[in-house]
């Protein structure tokens, strides 16, 4: 039998009830880019730094280290932060 949203809210806030504060934070980041971007968006400072050339070679080092196959997994990440 499927849970209820309601059912499913009262389980999700049962879990963050019981983590361990050094997870809080993590629950707390995930749900809110979860929520959606109005609730990230509208909290981000606008970013009046110039870009310079340095940051574009930065950038463009990165997508190509990525499109090689660089970079980290998302199982490599979560170990990382103990998830």
């Amino acid at each position: 039998m499927e849970s209820t949203v309601a059912e499913q809210r009262q389980q999700a806030h049962t879990l963050l009830d019981t983590l361990p504060e050094d997870k809080v934070a993590a629950a707390h980041d995930l749900l809110e880019s979860l929520a959606g971007p109005s609730c990230t968006i509208e909290k981000a400072p606008l970013d009046d730094e110039e870009v310079t050339p340095e940051m574009i070679a930065a950038v463009k080092k990165a997508r190509a280290s990525l499109a090689a196959g660089g970079g980290s997994s998302h199982a490599d990440v979560r170990k990382e932060f103990g998830l």
